[in-house]
């Protein structure tokens, strides 16, 4: 287990990066919550703006969402005991010239994702959530075909799309995300945390 004065310096080591200042429309502001014991892991994208904003991780509507996905409490998904929120990029990316979020700089996984997840030996469930984050995972796939076929990735892995706004017309025209993946979702949170 690491201890807390490596999981301090390793975080205060994050919060001082500037790798990708020249990409970022503002300055950057690293968010993620994780403690060692944590037990699952949300691998989300990037923050958005409200997000950058107040530097609280899924604090949107985006994160609204994933929390009634997930039937949990703002408490309990906080709860950095019990969840670990590490996005593929810990900055606000920005946003395409035709809407919509700009992708994860690269540069973020590559200095960052590998040292956090050795901070987190307890985890029994990485939540992949969106298509950047299960492409680093997974390899090349579809985020919807993944989502309806989370069977093949657990125990390890439970892919969703991103819980942006856009999903929610594939959310209303796919009967089995309410009816198979949601409560087979719940159940492996329930299971990881109890572990």
């Amino acid at each position: 287990m690491p201890s807390q004065e490596e999981i301090s310096c390793f975080l205060k080591e994050v919060r001082h990066c500037t790798a990708c200042a020249g990409k970022l429309p503002f300055p950057p502001r690293p968010v993620l919550n994780f403690s060692p014991d944590a037990r699952i892991l949300i691998a989300g994208q990037a923050p958005g703006t409200r997000v950058h904003e107040t530097g609280i991780p899924f604090n949107d509507a985006s994160g609204e969402r994933l929390r009634s996905w997930l039937n949990m409490s703002r408490e309990e998904f906080y709860n950095p005991h019990k969840i670990a929120i590490v996005p593929m990029a810990f900055c606000y990316p920005g946003v395409l010239p035709k809407g919509g979020d700009t992708p994860p700089p690269p540069e973020c996984a590559t200095l960052w994702r590998q040292r956090v997840l050795t901070l987190l030996p307890n985890i029994r469930l990485t939540l992949l959530v969106g298509a950047y984050s299960q492409t680093y995972a997974l390899g090349k796939g579809k985020v919807y075909e993944r989502t309806l076929a989370f069977r093949d990735y657990l125990p390890r892995y439970f892919p969703l799309p991103h819980p942006s706004w856009r999903t929610g017309a594939w959310e209303r025209h796919t009967p089995a995300f309410q009816d198979d993946v949601l409560p087979a979702l719940r159940q492996a949170v329930t299971q990881a945390l109890r572990e």
